[in-house]
């Protein structure tokens, strides 16, 4: 099939490079030309693995365009992928969505069907019809189209083989032939029927992806209730955490205990500071404000809210605790990503931290395996030190941080380390270090729940 897709973040480039890889001819569109230069050359604008060695495989199926009339004429399916930040009042904001929607509707073809891949506001759907109709209209062009709904449940650093080896897939619309369009689109995810990339081989266990096919309001819904119920997950354990620590008990094994009762899972349960990046942030508060429109209060999603912004609170005091005084003090951040696999720095724990800590007049050091790049380039205010690896963060300074867990981390030059550092203490954010080893090296371990 023929695809548009307009955007080229994380789930448009995501989305077009795995459609190519299942054979269809896709088009990636973006209005940023350096971006785009970037991308035909092969070189992928963001970081994730295996990303930018299946962009250099499917380039033959794979397109990329400044131009929406050259990108969107002809296409079957367009889908729209550009971001939606919240605006202060926890709403989206739609102003992309909408030069997305209103450019397609100028060049779209007859019966195409154009499928919301954004994270939009429940009954946006309705919107981009009549946005779409209305641009129709300008243009005096008369053409039947669909619009579906198709929300992504990828995950950063894991993005190629959630797209390829998805859970469910989930379509939505109110027009029966949209849903079978999208079905004929899907079919090889769907029957696993596609031949895997040679570095990212088919699960064993997996023969077939559900599909969930709906009506358009209920497949927005599902988008934000998942991530909602994911973030309660969360912060329930964070919270949890903070009891662990007053009673004596160990987070670790009280998230092993409940885990393993099947209704529960084990998945999501891992006390420390939280989520952070472009989704659980974002979503949490657009379905607060829709549910707020219907006086809804959605008490529970705003505490999910609550604890985990205290958790990036609680480094700053646990700080406290072990040096007493803060101001002039140095301390090291291992980590800047939001999670590992990633540049992503979107509400990223790091950011919080860095600037309480300068609240606190504390001298910054840092280090990241991938983001210390992007965090140059976006974050030019927070005067930090960042420095080649962990060892070059740890001298002179009073505390170590960890924030991220990046596989690396867990082999840190523990004697380097402790003989550098003007106090041998280590905050584990994410409980992912190992305590005893720390302990045996000379170090004061503090974490989460523990």
């Amino acid at each position: 099939m023929k695809v548009s897709i307009i955007g080229t973040g994380y789930v448009g480039l995501t989305t077009g490079v795995c459609l190519a890889w299942l054979g269809h001819e896709v088009t990636c569109l973006d209005t940023d030309a350096a971006k785009i230069a970037l991308l035909r050359a092969g070189k992928s604008p963001i970081y994730e693995p295996l990303l930018e060695e299946l962009l250099r495989d499917v380039m033959p199926q794979l397109h990329f365009s400044t131009s929406h009339e050259e990108a969107i004429s002809g296409a079957e399916v367009i889908f729209i992928a550009v971001g939606t930040p919240p605006l202060p009042g926890g709403n989206p904001d739609l102003s992309y969505l909408r030069q997305a929607v209103e450019a397609a509707g100028r060049y779209l073809a007859d019966h195409a069907v154009i499928v919301n891949k954004s994270t939009v506001p429940i009954g946006s759907g309705n919107w981009v019809e009549s946005l779409v109709r209305g641009a129709l209209e300008e243009s005096g062009q008369k053409k039947h189209f669909a619009v579906a709904s198709n929300p992504e449940f990828l995950r950063e650093g894991t993005a190629i083989f959630d797209t390829l080896y998805p859970d469910r897939v989930v379509i939505g619309s109110d027009e029966p032939r949209a849903l079978d369009t999208l079905y004929r689109l899907y079919r090889p995810v769907l029957e696993q029927s596609f031949t895997p990339p040679a570095n990212l081989p088919r699960p064993a266990s997996l023969a077939a992806v559900p599909l969930i096919a709906t009506d358009l309001a209920s497949a927005e819904l599902i988008k934000y209730a998942a991530n909602a119920f994911l973030a309660l997950k969360i912060s329930y354990i964070n919270e949890i955490g903070h009891l662990a620590e007053k009673v004596g008990a160990d987070i670790s094994q009280v998230a092993r205990g409940i885990g393993l009762d099947a209704r529960i899972g084990t998945r999501f349960l891992q006390a420390g500071l939280g989520w952070g990046g472009s989704c659980f942030g974002k979503d949490t508060a657009a379905l607060i404000s829709t549910a707020s429109e219907y006086a809804l209060p959605m008490q529970i999603v705003k505490a999910a809210r609550d604890v985990n912004q205290r958790q990036r609170d609680r480094v700053v005091e646990k700080l406290l605790q072990e040096l007493k005084i803060l101001k002039g003090r140095t301390v090291g951040l291992l980590g800047l990503a939001f999670k590992p696999d990633t540049d992503d720095l979107r509400d990223a724990p790091s950011v919080s931290i860095i600037r309480k800590l300068i609240e606190c007049d504390c001298r910054i050091r840092a280090h990241d395996p991938v983001a210390m790049e992007r965090f140059r380039a976006e974050h030019p205010d927070l005067k930090i030190t960042l420095c080649d690896s962990a060892a070059d963060v740890a001298r002179d300074a009073d505390a170590l941080v960890l924030v991220t867990d990046w596989q690396q981390y867990r082999d840190l030059p523990l004697a380097e380390i402790a003989g550098s550092m003007r106090k041998r203490l280590i905050l584990d954010g994410r409980n992912f270090l190992s305590r005893p080893q720390l302990e045996k090296a000379g170090f004061t371990y503090c974490s989460f729940g523990t």
